[in-house]
């Protein structure tokens, strides 16, 4: 079997970088509109008291109430922001240079497998619904995915490579 063209690697490589990148990026920027995006989603899911409906309008006045008497509490997910969007930064080394800077791959997996513990147990101790955890889990799992891609890809091109 012919190994595969090393050009057509890299193309893949920096596209599921890429792809991380923009979803970092995204991810933190959702965390600066919160209570319009909340906004949305109680229009969204209705008047129910229970389940989902419930828990997403408790959040928003929640929300809306601290944002009215304590707007300055809203900078800490400004900040979230910013280290969503500084880390997304630092992967444009591994975009660039992918088998040189192939632990950002390996430190991308271990920050997605830490995702886990922290949302199950700061969840627990905050309150939030085991559901709401799981899907805040669900970011870590999914993104530890491109990541190993990426660094199975970068050892790949080192190995052809003869890095």
């Amino acid at each position: 079997m012919q190994p595969p063209d090393e050009s057509a690697l890299l193309r893949r490589l920096r596209a599921w970088t890429a792809f991380f990148i923009f979803g970092l990026v995204v991810s933190g920027l959702t965390a600066i509109p919160l209570e319009t995006e909340l906004a949305v989603l109680e229009r969204l899911a209705g008047q129910g008291a229970d389940g989902f409906a419930g828990w997403i309008h408790r959040v928003a006045e929640a929300l809306r109430e601290t944002n009215a008497k304590f707007p300055f509490l809203a900078y800490g997910t400004d900040w979230l922001a910013f280290g969503h969007v500084v880390i997304a930064l630092a992967f444009i080394g591994a975009w660039r240079d992918p088998v040189r800077n192939k632990w950002l791959f390996q430190f991308g997996m271990l920050a997605c497998v830490a995702v886990v513990p922290w949302a199950l147990v700061f969840g627990a101790v905050r309150g939030i619904p085991l559901g709401w955890r799981l899907i805040d889990c669900a970011f870590g799992v999914a993104g530890f995915f491109p990541m190993w891609l990426c660094w199975r890809m970068a050892n790949e091109v080192e190995a052809n490579s003869g890095s």
